[in-house]
C-alpha cells in the first residue's frame, strides 16, 4: 500500500489499515515535515524519497494530496506505474480533472479508480464512506473491503463519483461558510443564543450551537484546503452551465481563514466553542 501525499487523510487511512492488518505501507510526500515524520512513525509507514520508489514498493497507490496538486501527482507517478498497479485518486476535484487523471494513469498501463470520500476522514479513519468509479472500482472494493473499508461501487464511467462529491460540497462547505459568518455577526450583537433558538424552531432536530462549534472548527483547521476544493466545485458547476455564485463565495470565506492564520492562532486545534472562535477572531487585526 502506498500513499502519494501523507497529510491528514493519508495518515488516518494508513492508521486504520495498519490496525486492520495491512503489513506494508509506504508514503511519498514532496514536503516532509516533522508532523509527517511523526505520523509515519506512529503508523509504521516507510517514508520514501520519490514517486519511483513508491511505485516500486506498492501495488495499490492512494493519491491523497491537495486538490490543486492532484494532476501533478498523477503525472509524476504515472511513468513508474505498471499493469499490476491500482491507482486510486481520493482528491476532491472536478469530474473533468478526474477524467484527465484517469487518462494519464491508464496510459501507463495501470488501472485507475476514482474515489469520492463522502465524509470527514477523522473520526471514521479507513472506514470513511467512499463512492468509487471506473472499470477497476469493483476490484478495488474486492481487495480492500476485507480490511474494513466501506466502499460503494458506482458508475464505470469516471466522473460520476466526483460530481456527487462536488455537489455535496456545495452544501456542506457552504453551510460551514454560512455558520462562520452567522457566528461572527451574531456574537458581536449578543444575538447568538436567540439566533440558534430561532433556527431550531425553523429547522428542528439540529443542535445549532453545537453544529456551529463543529463547523467553525472545520474552517479554522482546513480553510485553505477547502478553498482549493471549492474552486474545483466552482469549475464543476461552470462545466454544467451553472454560475457558481455560492461556491465562489465559499472560496472567499475559506481563503479568509487561511489569510487570518486561524489554524496557527488556535495552536492547530479546534476552537472549544463557537464563542471562543468569535473572541479570538475579534482580537486579530484585519489585514
Amino acid at each position: 500500500m502506498g500513499f502519494v501525499g501523507f497529510g491528514e487523510a493519508g495518515y488516518h487511512l494508513a492508521k486504520g489499515l495498519r490496525q486492520a492488518g495491512i503489513e506494508h505501507i509506504a508514503a511519498y510526500d514532496i514536503r516532509v515535515t516533522d508532523t509527517i515524520r511523526e505520523r509515519a512513525s506512529a503508523t509504521q509507514t516507510v517514508l520514501l524519497a520519490s514517486n519511483f520508489e513508491l511505485a516500486a514498493a506498492s501495488d495499490i497507490v492512494f493519491s491523497t494530496v491537495t486538490a490543486n496538486q492532484a494532476g501533478a501527482a498523477a503525472a509524476a507517478t504515472a511513468p513508474h506505474l505498471r499493469a499490476r498497479h491500482l491507482y486510486a485518486d481520493l482528491n476532491s476535484v472536478s469530474p473533468g480533472l478526474k477524467q484527465s487523471i484517469a487518462k494519464t494513469i491508464e496510459e501507463s498501463g495501470a488501472r485507475f479508480v476514482e474515489v469520492a470520500v463522502m465524509s470527514a476522514v477523522p473520526p471514521h479513519g479507513h472506514k470513511v464512506p467512499m463512492l468509487t468509479g471506473g472499470v477497476a472500482a469493483p476490484e478495488f472494493a474486492q481487495r480492500l473491503t476485507p480490511f474494513g473499508m466501506v466502499i460503494e461501487v458506482g458508475a464505470a464511467r469516471v466522473g460520476s463519483a466526483a460530481a456527487t462529491k462536488m455537489c455535496r460540497s456545495v452544501m456542506i462547505k457552504g453551510i460551514e461558510a454560512l455558520l462562520t459568518e452567522c457566528v461572527l455577526g451574531a456574537t458581536r450583537y449578543g444575538a447568538d443564543e436567540r439566533v440558534f433558538s430561532s433556527l431550531g424552531e425553523s429547522l428542528p432536530g439540529i443542535d445549532w450551537a453545537k453544529l456551529a462549534t463543529y463547523m467553525v472548527g472545520r474552517v479554522v483547521m482546513h480553510g485553505e484546503r477547502r478553498a482549493r476544493e471549492m474552486e474545483e466545485v466552482a469549475e464543476t458547476l461552470r462545466s454544467a452551465g451553472v454560475e457558481p455564485i455560492m461556491a465562489e463565495a465559499t472560496v472567499r470565506r475559506m481563503d479568509w481563514s487561511a489569510q487570518m492564520g486561524l489554524k496557527a492562532r488556535f495552536g492547530g486545534k479546534d476552537p472549544a466553542t463557537y464563542r471562543e472562535f468569535a473572541e479570538v477572531v475579534g482580537e486579530i487585526p484585519v489585514p
